[in-house]
C-alpha cells in the first residue's frame, strides 16, 4: 500500500473496518495519535551539574472520534448498547481505520486493538436548520499501529 509517486496522501475518503464489515460513510476522523509518556530521570552528573534525562515511558491509549451523517445504519448504536450492558467480550474489537486514494484503493491502515465505544453523540437539532444531522462515535482502544 505504498503511496504513488507525487501523491501527498490526501485523505480523499476513509472508512472503519471491524469484523470484516467496512463503513465508508464516515465524514471525519480525529484523534489518530500514537503517543507515549515521558519519564524524567534526574541526576547530578560526574561534574556535579544537575541534569534531566527524558526517556520513553508507557504508550498512551488514544480516543478516536468518528463522525458521519445520521442514517438508518444502527451499527454504532448497537455497539454502544452492548458496551453499556457490560458485554465487553463482544464489544472489544480489533479493526482498522483505512484511508483510500481517489480511485478507492487503500493507501494506509491504522490498526486498532481492543477498541470499544466510549460515547455516541447526536448533533444538535435546531428548528429551521437545513444542515444534516451527524453522529459522533468516540472509540477508546488499547493501542494503535500504522500498517
Amino acid at each position: 500500500m505504498a503511496l504513488p509517486t507525487g501523491n501527498s496522501g490526501v485523505a480523499h475518503s476513509f472508512g472503519l473496518e471491524f469484523d470484516g464489515i467496512t463503513i465508508k460513510s464516515i465524514t471525519e476522523v480525529s484523534g489518530l495519535k500514537i503517543e507515549q509518556d515521558v519519564v524524567q530521570y534526574k541526576e547530578n552528573g560526574p561534574d556535579g551539574k544537575y541534569r534531566i534525562i527524558n526517556q520513553p515511558g508507557r504508550p498512551k491509549a488514544p480516543d478516536i472520534t468518528l463522525t458521519r451523517g445520521l442514517s438508518e445504519d444502527t451499527s454504532f448504536e448497537s455497539w454502544v448498547k452492548d458496551s453499556r450492558f457490560g458485554k465487553m467480550s463482544d464489544v472489544r474489537k480489533g479493526g482498522a481505520i483505512i484511508v483510500y486514494d481517489y480511485e478507492g484503493n487503500p493507501i494506509k491502515r491504522y490498526k486498532l486493538e481492543n477498541a470499544w465505544p466510549k460515547s455516541l453523540e447526536i448533533g444538535s437539532m435546531k428548528a429551521g436548520d437545513t444542515s444534516y444531522l451527524q453522529e459522533k462515535l468516540v472509540l477508546t482502544c488499547e493501542s494503535i499501529e500504522v500498517e
